[in-house]
Parts: structure tokens; sequence; C-alpha cells
């Protein structure tokens, strides 16, 4: 007997649908080292030092593909990481044949996992990044100097004591924000968009706060820009 058709075109669909709808999507996240897990409820979810004593490792991520919608791979991320209790990452480059590290390739990367007591993350009071539209190049004032963003990029700014920064995005009805330092004030994460972005509905994760087209983001997922991002000098 001949095969069933309409059975075989079904799987045939059901098979294409998947193939590109990872292909729209276009990112993968594994973990494919798992080492232990920590029981914890934590919600942070930190860069830090590979070299942290007080980090200990739990296993490796891998994100394979790209894509530019950076809340849901974070978010992506972020729920990989919390199967088993990580509440801080690393980068971890690819080595090439020579053992020489590789560039960062926002399309394949790893990111090590760790588990850190709260009161163990490195501080970094009154810092403060700027990070660039993951699609738009922008012009942004700092005080008196233009600062040209091309996509994917930020720069890192300290605050020091009596010194105001003001940012701008220069636009008719852009957004300004006035930057002061503060006694124990934690870093700053601020992102530039000419679009809408939405919430992340969980609340733990992605984006926070949002005046005109300066958004402000919440620390985990702005750790995370930061690394896959590249800095200005």
């Amino acid at each position: 007997m001949y095969p069933n058709l309409t059975e075989i075109m079904k799987k045939l669909i059901c098979l294409s649908v998947l193939f590109f709808g990872q292909i729209f999507f276009g990112q993968t996240v594994i973990l494919n080292k798992v080492v232990k897990s920590n029981q914890n409820s934590e919600k942070i979810f930190y860069k830090i030092n590979a070299n942290n004593s007080n980090a200990e490792y739990l296993g490796e991520l891998e994100v394979q593909g790209f894509s530019d919608d950076d809340v849901k791979v974070f978010g992506m991320i972020y729920k990989k990481a919390k199967e088993i209790g990580a509440n801080a990452f690393s980068y971890q480059p690819f080595e090439t044949v020579d053992g020489l590290v590789q560039k960062f390739d926002e399309a394949h990367y790893r990111l090590n996992l760790y588990h850190v007591p709260a009161n163990a993350f490195p501080k970094e009071n009154n810092v403060f990044y700027l990070i660039a539209s993951p699609y738009t190049k922008q012009a942004i004032a700092v005080n008196k100097d233009n600062i040209v963003f091309k996509p994917r990029t930020f720069i890192k700014k300290t605050l020091s004591a009596g010194e105001i920064m003001t940012v701008s995005t220069k636009k008719l009805l852009g957004s300004t924000i006035k930057l002061a330092a503060q006694e124990n004030q934690p870093m700053q994460f601020f992102q530039f968009s000419a679009f809408s972005v939405n919430s992340n509905a969980s609340g733990t994760a992605g984006i926070n706060l949002k005046s005109g087209d300066i958004t402000r983001l919440e620390q985990s997922y702005g750790q995370f820009l930061t690394t896959i991002y590249e800095e200005l000098k």
C-alpha cells in the first residue's frame, strides 16, 4: 500500500513551521553544561568577572543564531539560567585552533553561569551606561560633547561629586535627563530608542522605566546589553 499522503503532508507542514519559525526568530539558547544547581528564588542576574573568588560555577549556556529582539533573547537566557539557580554570568569567549581568543560574535556566544552571595557582588557606584538602539545610528549630547552612537554600541561614564551631567537626544520634543552623583548610588543604564518598547510582563527582567526616547533599564538587562554590545572608546 502507498503511504498516507495526507499524513505525510501534515508532518512536512509541521516541520516547515518549526524550521521557518526558527529562521525568523533566529536564535536558540542551550544549557550545554550543568555542573551543579543552586536552589534559590533570587531574581537578579548580574555580570561578573570570571575570576570572582565568591562565584560558584554552575554551568555554561550557549546562544546560537542572531536576533535583534534583545528583550526576548535576554528573557530566554534568563529563564535557562534560573533553571539551575544562576544569579550571575560572565562572557566565555571561543578560541581558535591556535589558542587565540576569537572576537565576539553576536550570532554565536557562550556565557558561564554562577551563583554569587547577594552581598558579594562588586559595586560600581555613580557609574552610568548610555546604550544605543539596536537599529538606529543616533547623535547624543552629553554635556557639551556630541557623541555618535552606531547601533549596538555603548559608553560608560562616571559621575564626580558636585557634577551634573546632562544627556539629550537633541531631537525636537526629544528627551533630556540630568544625572548627579549620590552616596552609594548603584550603576544606572539608559538606552536610546525611537520606537515603542514594551515592558517585560514578568517584572523580573527587561525594561522598567521610560522617559520619552531615553529608557532606563533594569540592571540585569543593562548588564546583558553591555556584554553583547560594543563599547565606544
